[in-house]
């Protein structure tokens, strides 16, 4: 705990106005779905500034705290009908990947919460629940359904109780330029190993588009990106008692063929290697569902990440699970409420309508859904994908852990560190780190 209250306070110091992100009120527009809205909240709910006398009373608040980007969007679609049955007006802070995590740990140390309602990143549950961060769903009523895709609660419950709900389906998938591919010689619905990938990415590098590219614009991303095909050589980066094995035989395979692979293309921040997808530019990544729609008319698409690192190899489960979850914050002041909320956005009708609006759900009865394939049938590879994801590591250090490895792999990445040299440091730092 003193830690964790240490890094909070350290939090609190850097914080800056920027940090903030954008803070709106929900202003989309009304859903076209019929759906039901639940009944409106009563008057005497925890929070309301109403008197309970008055017919006609001010709406409640409730302050959601999302991560910005389609994850937010989707979510800011689905209030308008929520806010009219319930009377109720959702303050909406959509922020980025660190200042989540970092104000809804800052907060999390106060009496009374600022946020109601919180997605939550698969990575940071170990943190959260050791220091009672999020709310016990269990205990406000919530239970999972047959229709939610089993793997993806993996991360959900701590001794079989829920503290999140997986919200927004995301899970990595190989992100390809389609004429690339093709002019490469590589046919993209076979291809089932990194050897393939391999072909491909040099095949268009000799023909003058650039190969694969890697997210290299934070340490966890550089981790984030490297996973998937770590998996693929049957490595990982702890054993099941949560040691480090960064400096192992399998992981140092992996990184010499990751060298050689990113050696035909360059180092991109999303945005950029979407854009390069899409142009032509460049070949393939690893990549989100968030990131990008692919449709006929579209340059670009996606298959599932391969299972084998050679051709003909043993498979493995490859998928990298970084699913968006909802949860309740512990301090939240409208527990009652925000659970109604997250019970209406969890449902199947909402979810199967957030499709429209860019969602990916974790639910079978959206993703195999006929009407839903027939518009994207991109969807079917997503399903798959989440029925067979890893997550990684619940371990409250991941931060540091993702920080070090990150920071280690760019040495090597760039020169600076052979691959023995950087993974032998990797391993050092983190068993300190682990100790």
């Amino acid at each position: 705990m003193k830690k964790f209250l240490a890094m909070i306070l350290a939090l609190a110091m850097i914080m800056t106005l920027a940090a903030c992100g954008s803070q709106t009120t929900s202003s989309a527009p009304q859903s076209s779905s019929s759906k039901e809205t639940t009944a409106p909240a009563a008057s005497s709910q925890a929070g309301s500034s109403a008197p309970s006398s008055a017919p006609s009373s001010e709406p409640q608040k409730l302050t959601l705290i999302l991560r910005g980007g389609t994850y937010a969007e989707v979510i800011k679609a689905a209030l308008p009908d929520f806010e009219a049955a319930n009377n109720v007006k959702c303050e909406v802070l959509d922020l980025s990947f660190d200042d989540l995590h970092n104000k809804i740990a800052l907060d999390a140390t106060n009496e009374k919460g600022a946020y109601d309602l919180c997605m939550v990143d698969g990575s940071w549950m170990a943190e959260f629940t050791a220091h009672n961060v999020l709310a016990n769903l269990s205990e406000l009523g919530y239970k999972f359904d047959d229709d939610i895709i089993p793997n993806t609660t993996a991360i959900c419950e701590v001794n079989g109780q829920i503290y999140l709900a997986p919200y927004f389906g995301n899970v990595t998938v190989m992100l390809y330029n389609k004429e690339n591919v093709k002019n490469a010689g590589v046919d993209i619905g076979s291809v089932d190993s990194w050897e393939e990938i391999m072909t491909a990415c040099k095949n268009a590098a000799s023909q003058g588009k650039k190969g694969f590219l890697l997210r290299g614009d934070t340490p966890d991303n550089f981790v984030s990106d490297f996973l998937p095909l770590l998996l693929a050589f049957n490595g990982w980066v702890v054993d099941k008692d949560n040691k480090p094995t960064v400096n192992t035989p399998e992981f140092k395979e992996a990184l010499n063929f990751y060298l050689d692979l990113i050696a035909t293309g360059e180092a991109q921040s999303k945005d950029d290697i979407v854009a390069a997808l899409d142009s032509g530019a460049a070949t393939m990544a690893v990549g989100w569902p968030g990131w990008y729609v692919p449709a006929d008319d579209k340059a670009a698409s996606y298959i599932m990440i391969p299972p084998s690192a050679k051709k003909g190899g043993e498979k493995y489960a490859t998928s990298e699970y970084g699913i968006w979850c909802v949860g309740i914050t512990r301090n939240s002041q409208n527990k009652e409420l925000a659970m109604k909320l997250l019970d209406y956005i969890m449902s199947p009708e909402v979810q199967l309508a957030s499709i429209d609006n860019g969602g990916v759900p974790c639910r079978y009865s959206c993703l195999k859904n006929a009407d839903v394939l027939a518009k994207m049938p991109h969807l079917q590879t997503v399903c798959d994908a989440l029925e067979n994801g890893v997550y990684r590591p619940v371990i409250e250090e991941w931060t540091e852990f993702t920080n070090i490895l990150g920071a280690e792999m760019d040495n090597i990445i760039n020169g600076v560190k052979t691959v023995d040299v950087g993974l032998a440091d990797a391993q050092a730092q983190l068993e300190a780190l682990m100790a």
